[in-house]
């Protein structure tokens, strides 16, 4: 068994405003999200998106992953709570985002802001698939340091006694999915990007390798103690949620060759 590391949640205060790592995590990876998605669009070749663009959307994609997050969290994982009490659906100092609503909400921003631009959306989703892990390591890290989101109790040597759950052992699932969906599928990304893949194969990629990587480490992480019974005795909501983009992944790199385009009354970008 290894020593869970305690870290205060709290990185410093300056006065009396606590800033916390799990607001850190959400900054740097918008920050080095920014940067990379800047970088891919100077090295891939084909690319349209002008460094405004590129500005501009990442504005959209901030709301896309807020407001996904909260509302798929919500809708996911505690519906009948949240109908019970609305007004805590705003509270969200007190946790709970959804990344599965975070992609959706990011799915909804990119068609958006490719409609009103003129773009085709691979032109954006394929960029933004290869930088997304990057937010995925800061975040899981950053759940990790809240002793949150821990895994099932195991007898493996690096178990770890979590502070917010009991005296068992339990798998540091967050560390899982950092190394797996954070750093392992933005290294496969990142070297596919360098070869210029065609239209659609890094958001195919992206969606089958997270929906994958996601499905196996939900065996090791605890569910939500209200979603420990009934048919996810067998299944966890996060595999449900995983199989989609799974499927839609697949779809993406192996069947679809298309590269569609968004139909707008502007040809030229401006």
């Amino acid at each position: 068994m290894i020593p869970f590391p305690h870290i205060d949640p709290v990185a410093l205060y300056i006065g009396p405003l606590p800033l916390r790592w799990y607001g850190l995590a959400y900054v740097a990876g918008f920050v080095l999200g920014l940067y990379a998605f800047k970088h891919l669009c100077n090295t891939m070749k084909g690319s349209k998106l002008t460094s405004k663009h590129v500005d501009d959307y990442f504005v959209w994609i901030i709301a896309g992953v807020i407001l996904g997050g909260r509302l798929g969290y919500v809708l996911f994982y505690n519906f009948s709570y949240y109908i019970e009490h609305p007004m805590q659906i705003l509270q969200t100092w007190n946790g709970g985002m959804s990344f599965h609503g975070g992609v959706l909400g990011c799915i909804l921003a990119t068609v958006l802001f490719a409609w009103k631009k003129g773009l085709e959306i691979h032109q954006l989703s394929d960029k933004l698939a290869v930088v997304v892990p990057i937010g995925l390591f800061f975040g899981r890290i950053a759940n990790f340091i809240n002793a949150e989101l821990y895994g099932r109790p195991t007898d493996l040597p690096w178990g770890m006694v979590f502070p917010t759950a009991d005296d068992l052992p339990r798998h540091p699932s967050q560390l899982y999915e950092a190394g797996l969906e954070g750093l392992v599928l933005f290294i496969i990304l990142f070297v596919m990007a360098r070869r210029n893949p065609r239209p659609w194969a890094l958001t195919g990629t992206f969606l089958m390798g997270y929906g994958i990587f996601r499905f196996f480490i939900e065996y090791a992480r605890m569910p939500d103690t209200h979603l420990q019974d009934g048919i996810f005795t067998t299944i966890t909501m996060g595999q449900i949620l995983c199989l989609p983009m799974v499927i839609l992944g697949v779809y993406y790199l192996f069947i679809h060759r298309g590269s569609a385009s968004i139909t707008t009354k502007k040809q030229t970008i401006k």
